[in-house]
């Protein structure tokens, strides 16, 4: 008796948190549903912090308002 299709698969996983990290996320938590194959990446809320402090010092040398 087979199982049926399988919507998660490891290698649907792995691909998502390569793409995850090469953005420069810093990855918290990863939720897969296994039913449907969603796959939800929590990143930390320090690295979105770090991207804004940035464009801010970037628009002060360009005198952006």
């Amino acid at each position: 008796m087979s199982r049926g299709p399988r919507a998660f698969r490891q290698v649907d996983l792995a691909a998502a948190l390569k793409a995850a990290k090469a953005a420069g996320c810093e990855v918290a938590r990863i939720e897969v549903d296994p039913i449907t194959g969603k796959i939800v990446i929590m990143t930390l809320a320090g690295s979105a912090k770090e991207q804004v402090d940035d464009l801010d010092k970037w628009l002060a040398r360009h005198g952006a308002c």
